[in-house]
C-alpha cells in the first residue's frame, strides 16, 4: 500500500461545537472544540483565526501560563478563555483502560 510505518490509523465520528465570543478585553475568539473518545475525556480545542490548537482538560486549564502559551495570548485574555472553556472541558475519564 504505501511505505509509511503508521503508528496509528483510526476513524470515528466526533461532536464539534463551533463558537464565537468578545470577552471584556474586547479580543474576539472563534473557537472550534472537538470532543472525541480519544484523549482520555480531554477535548481538542483550536483557534480558527490562528490555527493553533491544544489538547486541553480540566488539569490544563488549572496550569499557570499553559493558554498564554499554546494560543499565544495575554493572560488577561487567557483568563476570559478558561472562564469560558472551564464551562465546556469536563472531567477527565480514562477509556483506554
Amino acid at each position: 500500500m504505501s511505505d509509511f510505518d503508521f503508528l496509528y490509523d483510526h476513524s470515528e465520528e466526533t461532536t464539534t461545537r463551533f463558537v464565537c465570543f468578545i470577552g471584556e478585553a474586547l479580543h474576539r475568539f472563534d473557537l472550534a472544540i472537538m470532543t472525541t473518545t480519544r484523549y482520555y475525556g480531554k477535548k481538542l480545542v483550536i483557534d480558527l483565526q490562528s490555527g493553533r490548537s491544544a489538547v486541553i482538560g480540566p488539569d490544563d486549564l488549572a496550569e499557570e501560563g499553559y493558554l498564554e502559551h499554546v494560543f499565544k495570548v495575554t493572560e488577561e485574555q487567557a483568563q476570559e478563555l478558561v472562564g469560558f472553556l472551564s464551562q465546556v472541558i469536563g472531567s477527565i475519564h480514562f477509556t483506554d483502560i
